[in-house]
């Protein structure tokens, strides 16, 4: 929000002292971006001047015009210009050879087009007063300045202008009236608000006929209408002059006073030419299939949602964000109806995202406008365009009228002293309340009840009412002392064992990610799951960030496949990566959740009926990894990620859980028939590894061979006080020993027999090669096993440990027929 201080101070008592002006707003909470002092920002000579002749140059590609100009020198100057909005006769800003635009910009004669260009006519941005650049800065005819005169005061570049960031619950502060009224706050200064103005009751004949058909959205709709209205009356200086330095550039009376009246007031309004409606209107939502071209020229298909004005032609007019073209104010136009409403904000808000539409309109109804503005800014409207371009007011007023009054908010009247830490006796409380335009009364009990006024629908809450307190009083009365921390009890088990998953995961090689809940309906197809998998029975969500993610995951699958698909996209080959996580599931039969009020704390029941509706989120830990597991290099060929890695990345998060995994062969979607293994603890399944269906690859567009685990984590066990081990001074024993067994029994199971035969003194046990051939016979394969055998009180004998290893073959051989091989 930009705006000059000559306007604030119509208001309010501001300084005009740059330094002070930004201290004064910054005391009651607004964010000044920016304070130009355009005082000083063009050196040298800048004049009005008078066009004579305009020669258009046709030979260039581009609009070139050689100019006359009169400066107040007796001849006229020689400029060359490329913009095309002037004609002879007006009125422009030229600055002569030797002066210094914004930025530095030199000017001086020189030949350009084949002609002397002595100055240059200058546009609303060369002079820094704004954005706009489609054209040069075209003065009123009824400036008070000739040829010669300086046009710094003629463009405003005598005043200072500030730029604010206006945060989404200061609405009322997007319009001249709101900033003027916290300078007022801030200065101890009284407001000559702009808004109290005495306005007529509505008639029982309007002006034009209105119906609104949906008061929720629409809770007030003001209407007048001026006839006769000179169509070529230009607006006058000063309004232009401000309108300028506030970014807004200038077009017509009609449209320039609504526009001025938007920044005053904070109440944006609009004209329809009223010659060009046809009936009566209609404010309601819009019907499917109805479109509207906007003033914009864009043609727009409209939503169910949409709040729209129609008359008897169809849609004049997407409410509260831009009108239609149909029925805008033209250079013909002589009979305006001026429209003043208040809409609702959140239907706005979403229209305008919806549409992709942001406007001036829409970014003040969004935030909150005060509705008791729409007569006042209408009244206002009416009078200007007839002060300037003639014409005759309709008596008739049009104000439909459905606002329903603020509620009190009763709070305890040492409420902001509590929240503050800074004591605030009840008068002072009062008086800063008061002062934000609030009826307080007493409610008893040492509480008062507070109503808001009009144009703070952001105050709805006590903590609301006593920020205001705060903030008026002073931030800088408000001590900044940290809380002493209290004393804590550390990491909870289920903390600690994320960690160390976590950071397992990490030292084995992979990258944590982490991805947003949200997926897609289509992401359980792509994974293949069977149509009663429970999976696919996924919680929906009320409002999506997207619309093509309305479900949350049932998996951690599909978010961290879409990511590893992205890094292999941006070139990245070989990707291992993991994440831990919730997954929702939602409970079968749950009802609606009781209505849980801030009031006061609920009870026991209304806690545990929330509960009982919420879904189910277990912690899960999942890993993918695509490409080479160990790179290739002058030290060998590498080799690619398989099942095994998956695998082995579940025997990592298990075994830093503290708990002790067993694996055997499965078949689960997604992944590959032949190529699954089900993870168990104490004899539970708790997730899968392996490679994923060359299928669910192809869906996802991934590699082949990509390999993925996940498991649950609250699944596990929490491990107990961990005994420290005992460290044997002794020496192991080591022995190899490869056992022949079917090609179909898998290497864990075996091992595990192995562990329960070997007894106490077996130390570990690692697999570590596997042979099939000729050798060892058809549907027969070699497994090798590493025993390390040791004794706590002794050096074991050799004899001792061959018995173990016999103990352990023999298991291995009564279970699975294992023969040793070479035997």
């Amino acid at each position: 929000m930009r705006v000059p201080v000559s306007w604030l101070r119509e208001f309010v008592d501001a300084p005009t002292d740059p330094a002070a002006l930004e201290s004064a707003l910054v005391r009651v909470g607004l964010e000044v971006e920016e304070i130009f002092d355009l005082r000083g920002s063009v050196d040298g000579p800048l004049v009005v001047g008078r066009v004579e002749a305009i020669t258009e140059l046709p030979e260039y590609k581009k609009p070139i015009r050689h100019c006359l100009v009169d400066v107040g020198e007796g001849e006229p100057r020689s400029i060359v210009c490329g913009a095309t909005n002037f004609s002879v006769g007006d009125k422009v800003v030229v600055i002569l050879p030797g002066g210094v635009l914004p930025g530095g910009f030199t000017i001086g004669s020189r030949q350009t087009y084949g002609h002397l260009s002595e100055g240059m006519i200058c546009s609303g941005r060369e002079l820094g007063l704004g954005d706009d650049h489609s054209g040069i800065i075209v003065l009123p005819s009824d400036v008070d300045a000739g040829p010669g005169d300086d046009a710094r005061p003629v463009v405003g570049l005598d005043e200072v202008v500030v730029e604010l960031a206006i945060t989404p619950d200061r609405g009322y502060c997007f319009s001249v009236r709101g900033i003027a009224r916290e300078l007022s706050h801030s200065l101890g200064t009284p407001l000559r608000d702009p808004g109290k103005l005495d306005t007529p009751a509505a008639t029982k004949k309007p002006p034009h006929p209105v119906k609104v058909l949906d008061p929720k959205g629409c809770d007030r709709f003001v209407g007048r209408v001026v006839r006769g209205v000179d169509p070529a009356a230009p607006s006058p200086a000063w309004m232009t002059r401000r309108l300028t330095l506030a970014g807004v550039r200038p077009i017509s009376l009609a449209v320039d006073v609504t526009n001025y009246l938007m920044l005053e007031l904070g109440q944006p309004m609009h004209a329809f030419d009223a010659e060009r409606l046809h009936g009566t209107l209609v404010v309601r939502r819009a019907k499917s299939g109805e479109r509207l071209t906007t003033l914009d020229g864009v043609d727009r298909s409209l939503d169910a949602e949409d709040l729209v004005i129609v008359d008897d032609s169809g849609v004049i007019s997407l409410a509260a964000i831009m009108g239609g073209a149909t029925t805008e104010v033209s250079g013909a136009t002589m009979d305006i109806l001026f429209e003043a409403a208040h809409w609702d904000p959140v239907t706005v808000a979403r229209a305008s995202r919806r549409h992709r539409l942001p406007s001036e309109a829409s970014k003040r109804f969004e935030r909150g406008v005060d509705p008791a503005m729409a007569p006042v800014a209408v009244a206002r409207a009416v009078e200007l365009v007839t002060r300037y371009g003639g014409g005759t007011i309709d008596e008739r007023v049009l104000d439909i009228n459905t606002v329903a009054p603020r509620e009190a908010i009763v709070i305890p009247s040492d409420d902001p002293s509590k929240v503050a830490g800074v004591a605030y006796p009840t008068k002072r409380v009062i008086a800063l309340l008061k002062e934000i335009g609030a009826q307080v009364a007493p409610a008893g009990h040492g509480r008062i009840a507070v109503t808001p006024p009009s144009w703070r629908p952001d105050l709805t809450d006590p903590a609301d009412l006593a920020e205001e307190v705060i903030r008026l009083d002073g931030y800088d009365k408000v001590p900044s002392e940290l809380p002493a921390a209290p004393p804590g009890n550390g990491l909870t088990p289920q903390q600690r064992r994320r960690r160390t998953v976590g950071r397992a995961l990490a030292e084995a090689g992979y990258v944590e990610v982490l991805s947003y809940p949200f997926v897609s309906p289509a992401a359980a197809d792509a994974l293949g799951l069977p149509p009663d998998d429970t999976r696919r029975h996924a919680v929906r969500l009320a409002n999506p960030l997207s619309g093509e993610e309305p479900l949350m995951r049932t998996s951690l699958l599909p978010p961290l496949l879409a990511t590893l698909r992205r890094n292999i996209g941006r070139g990245f080959r070989d990707v291992a990566l993991y994440e831990q996580g919730l997954v929702f599931h939602p409970v079968d039969g749950a009802g609606t959740p009781p209505d849980l009020g801030v009031e006061q704390r609920p009870s026991d029941e209304d806690f545990a009926a929330a509960d009982a509706v919420l879904p189910r989120q277990p912690w899960h830990v999942a890993a993918v990894v695509a490409g080479e597991f160990e790179p290739a290099g002058w030290w060998g060929p590498g080799r690619a990620a398989d099942w095994s890695d998956a695998v082995e990345a579940a025997r990592i998060a298990c075994t830093s859980a503290g708990v002790s995994a067993a694996v055997r062969a499965a078949t689960h979607a997604p992944w590959h028939l032949g190529r699954c293994a089900e993870i168990l603890v104490d004899g539970a399944v708790v997730g899968h590894a392996g490679e994923l269906h060359p299928a669910t690859c192809a869906a996802l567009d991934l590699p082949k061979r990509t390999c993925a685990m996940e498991l649950n984590l609250d699944a596990l066990p929490l491990p107990g006080v961990t005994p420290a081990p005992l460290v044997s001074p002794y020496p192991p024993a080591l022995i190899d020993v490869a056992l022949v067994v079917d090609a179909a029994v898998p290497a864990a199971e075996v091992e595990s027999a192995l562990v329960e035969g070997a007894g106490d003194l077996l130390e570990s046990v690692r697999f570590f090669d596997v042979f099939t051939g000729t050798q060892v016979g058809q549907g027969r394969k070699s497994l090798a096993y590493k025993l390390t055998f040791r004794a706590t009180d002794r050096t074991l004998t050799a004899e001792e440990a061959v018995a173990a290893r016999d103990a352990a073959v023999a298991v291995a051989a009564g279970r699975f027929g294992a023969a040793l091989r070479g035997a």
